[in-house]
């Protein structure tokens, strides 16, 4: 819902996410988000994940001027809050799990690749549904405000530049028993 808010796809493919997504009136923060470009959309009363997700909610609710430090307060705490999961019992509605599945995922090669980031979504569609002020947030690890900013400058600093990786070699390469038995002369 946060990406398909902060890049504006289009009203049919909008329909089609929330057909799909389900759970009218289940949960009054995606409820509420929802329903800034849809209307009709039944607001729960309920937060079904208190945390992390009690600090958005408290800073969508707080006048104007409060919402920015609440706003960064919610995404400096969001990274290490979601990893608490749900606890049973906590609503019927709420699904019970650990940690998010993508919590650790990379973690074992950040170096080689596999590090897609981690980005607090819910706050960029929070800032995007309710026209809140992010600038507090701008830069900080989690916060992807490039997404509300296609054209503008990036809003993290800029990293130090490392040495490409070398180029793959394009020598045809010799299949293993050609390996062992071409003499080392021939190589």
């Amino acid at each position: 819902v946060g990406l398909a808010l902060a890049l504006d796809i289009p009203d049919e493919q909008w329909h089609r996410l929330l057909a799909l997504i389900g759970n009218d009136g289940e949960d009054v923060l995606l409820d509420r988000i929802i329903a800034s470009r849809s209307p009709d959309r039944k607001i729960g009363a309920v937060l079904l994940y208190p945390k992390p997700y009690g600090r958005l909610l408290k800073a969508v609710d707080a006048p104007a001027d409060s919402q920015p430090p609440l706003l960064k307060a919610f995404v400096e705490h969001w990274y290490l809050e979601v990893r608490t999961g749900a606890k049973s019992g906590s609503d019927p509605q709420a699904v019970s799990y650990r940690h998010p599945y993508w919590y650790t995922y990379g973690d074992q090669n950040f170096e080689g690749g596999a590090y897609f980031g981690r980005w607090c979504v819910e706050a960029v569609a929070a800032v995007k549904a309710f026209g809140m002020d992010d600038s507090p947030c701008l830069g900080q690890e989690h916060y992807p405000g490039d997404l509300l900013r296609p054209y503008g400058p990036g809003t993290h600093p800029a990293r130090e530049t490392t040495e490409p990786h070398p180029p793959l070699a394009s020598a045809k390469k010799a299949g293993f028993w050609a390996r062992i038995f071409t003499r080392s002369s021939d190589r």
